[in-house]
C-alpha cells in the first residue's frame, strides 16, 4: 500500500516537471541563430506560419527536440534500473563504460562495415546495442563474486577501466577515418545531438514504446530486488533471471539513446537520484518522475549549449558533464559518509 501523501507528491512533481519541460520546449524552439517569437512559434505549430518558419520549426528544430526528450527519458530510465538491480547508487551507463562500448563498436563498424547511407540510421541503433550489451556482459562477469553477486565497487572500477581502454581503442580506429568520419565520431563522443531528422525519431521511438512499459510493469520485482536476495527469493522472484533481463533491457535502452544522441553521461545518474529524493525509493513512484526529469535535464542542457555559442553550439554532453561531474562527486562523498 502506497502512502496517499507520497502519491499526491508524485503527481505534483510530475505536473511541475512536465510544465517545466513544456516551457523548455518553447524556449528551445524559439532560440538559436534564427530567432522566433512565441506567437510565431504557436502560429507555425498549428500550420499558420510562413514557409521559412515552418521549414525551420518542423523540419529542423522539432525532430531534434523530440530526439533530445526521448534520449533523456531513456537514459534516466536506464540509469534507474541499473542502480536498482545492482544496488549501486553510482551506477549509470556512461560511468560504467557502456556508452564507450557502444562508441567503440560503432567506430569498428565504420572501419570494416559496408552499409548504404540510407540505411545507416536504422542499422546504427543495432550496432550501438551490440557494443553496449557486450560491454555490460564483460563488466558484470568481472564484477561478479560467487556468493555475493555483483559487487558495486568492483562494477564501478571495472567500468571506468574498460571505458578508458575502449576510448583508447576508438581513438586508434579513428586514425583510419577520413575527415567526415572523424568529425562524426568526435561529435558523437562529445554528446552532440546529431539525430535531428524525422527518420531518426522513427528509428528510435519503437525501442522506447516496447521497453519502457515493460520496465514500468516490473516495478514490484524491482522493489523486491532492491531489498535483499533472500527476501526476493522467498516471495518467488527468480532473482538471477530477473536481474539479467532487467539489466539487458536497460542496456538496450541506453544504447539506443546514445546511438542517436551521442555518448551522453550523467543523465542516468542525476534523474533517478533527484526523483528518489522527492518521493522515495519505491519504483512505482520514482520511475515515472525519473523519465520526465531526464527529458527535462537533457533538453535544458542542449538548449543552453545551442544558445551560449552560436551558430555551432556546445554539445549537450559537455553541458551535462559540467553539471553532472560535481553531482557525481557529491554522491561519492555522501555514500562514504553513510
Amino acid at each position: 500500500m502506497i502512502d496517499p501523501k507520497l502519491k499526491y507528491r508524485q503527481w505534483i512533481t510530475l505536473i511541475v516537471f512536465t510544465v517545466l519541460l513544456i516551457i523548455t520546449c518553447a524556449w528551445s524552439m524559439t532560440s538559436g541563430e534564427y530567432k522566433m517569437s512565441f506567437g510565431t512559434f504557436f502560429t507555425t505549430l498549428f500550420g499558420q506560419g510562413a514557409y521559412t518558419d515552418t521549414l525551420i520549426l518542423l523540419e529542423f528544430r522539432l525532430p531534434r527536440m523530440i530526439i533530445t526528450i526521448l534520449a533523456g527519458a531513456a537514459l534516466a530510465m536506464s540509469g534507474a534500473i541499473i542502480q536498482s538491480v545492482t544496488r549501486n547508487p553510482l551506477a549509470e551507463p556512461g560511468i560504467l563504460g557502456i556508452n564507450a562500448g557502444s562508441g567503440f563498436v560503432i567506430a569498428l563498424f565504420i572501419v570494416v562495415g559496408q552499409v548504404n547511407a540510407d540505411n545507416f540510421i536504422y542499422v546504427l541503433p543495432i550496432i550501438s546495442m551490440i557494443g553496449g550489451i557486450l560491454t555490460a556482459l564483460i563488466i558484470f562477469s568481472f564484477s561478479y563474486n560467487k556468493g555475493e553477486g555483483i559487487t558495486p565497487a568492483s562494477m564501478v572500477l571495472v567500468g571506468v577501466g574498460l571505458a578508458t581502454a575502449l576510448g583508447g581503442g576508438s581513438l586508434t580506429l579513428m586514425s583510419k577515418f577520413d575527415k567526415d568520419q572523424s568529425e562524426f565520431m568526435a561529435s558523437w563522443f562529445a554528446g552532440n545531438i546529431w539525430g535531428d531528422e524525422w527518420s531518426f525519431v522513427l528509428a528510435f521511438v519503437p525501442w522506447l514504446v516496447i521497453i519502457i512499459p515493460i520496465l514500468l510493469l516490473k516495478s514490484n520485482a524491482l522493489n523486491l530486488l532492491n531489498t535483499s536476495q533472500h527476501i526476493a527469493q522467498g516471495v518467488g522472484v527468480r532473482v538471477d533471471k530477473e536481474r539479467f533481463i532487467l539489466l539487458m533491457l536497460a542496456v538496450v535502452l541506453s544504447s539506443a539513446a546514445v546511438a542517436v544522441a551521442g555518448a551522453i553521461g550523467f543523465i542516468g545518474l542525476m534523474g533517478p537520484h533527484i526523483a528518489k529524493s522527492i518521493v522515495g525509493p519505491r519504483h512505482q513512484l520514482f520511475l515515472p518522475i525519473s523519465i520526465v526529469i531526464g527529458a527535462f535535464l537533457l533538453l535544458v542542457s542542449d538548449t543552453i549549449g545551442q544558445v551560449i555559442l552560436q551558430p555551432s553550439g556546445i554539445p549537450a554532453g559537455i553541458v551535462v558533464a559540467i553539471i553532472g561531474a560535481p553531482y557525481f562527486l557529491y554522491l561519492m562523498y555522501k555514500s562514504k559518509m553513510v
